[in-house]
């Protein structure tokens, strides 16, 4: 499952390396990545335990959106999933958790407590790659713009565009040699 306000470049190869962890350990697999510690009320966080894989991690337990002080760690799903379908036989079993929502972080918690013939366990795959956050109105449109150009087909046209847009709209006074000034 792909959360839509998450973009991941596919040059990262997060979702290949989650695959190749689900075939090869089962269970369920989650992203994981770290946040700034006044951020871990905006995440599902995740307790973790290291494995023999660098990038590779068990999951022990789940809070969806602590306050910071009660964060397991500010290891934080971002919107990508790979879940056992036992998931399913959870969820319609969880009752509303955080905003009187079902969550999906509850239900892998559950999970994450089985054994691996009753839907368990949930490993995470630590990412430290660059993740948009398109659920902010900013990062959305710094998305749009960064993927637009690296698209050849896209960036022939866009790049003169907003060459000349920010050019029209910068506010920024001139230096008294002609350039823009640093300040």
């Amino acid at each position: 499952m792909l959360l839509g306000d998450d973009i991941i470049s596919e040059h990262a190869a997060l979702l290949k390396r989650m695959i190749e962890v689900r075939e090869t350990h089962g269970g369920s697999v989650v992203a994981l990545m770290e946040v700034e510690p006044e951020q871990v009320s905006l995440y599902g966080c995740a307790r973790i335990e290291k494995t023999a894989e660098e990038d590779v991690v068990v999951v022990n337990d789940l809070v969806e959106k602590p306050p910071q002080e009660q964060a397991p760690s500010r290891w934080a799903i971002i919107g990508r999933y790979i879940c056992d379908p036992a998931v399913f036989d959870v969820l319609r079993d969880t009752p509303p958790g955080r905003g009187g929502e079902i969550q999906l972080t509850d239900a892998l918690r559950e999970l994450a407590r089985r054994k691996p013939d009753d839907g368990g366990p949930v490993y995470g795959v630590l990412f430290r790659g660059q993740r948009y956050d398109t659920g902010n109105k900013a990062d959305y449109l710094r998305t749009v713009v960064e993927f637009a150009c690296e698209r050849p087909e896209l960036a022939a046209e866009l790049l003169p565009w907003l060459r000349e847009f920010v050019a029209k709209h910068d506010t920024t006074p001139a230096a008294p040699d002609g350039g823009r000034s640093a300040d």
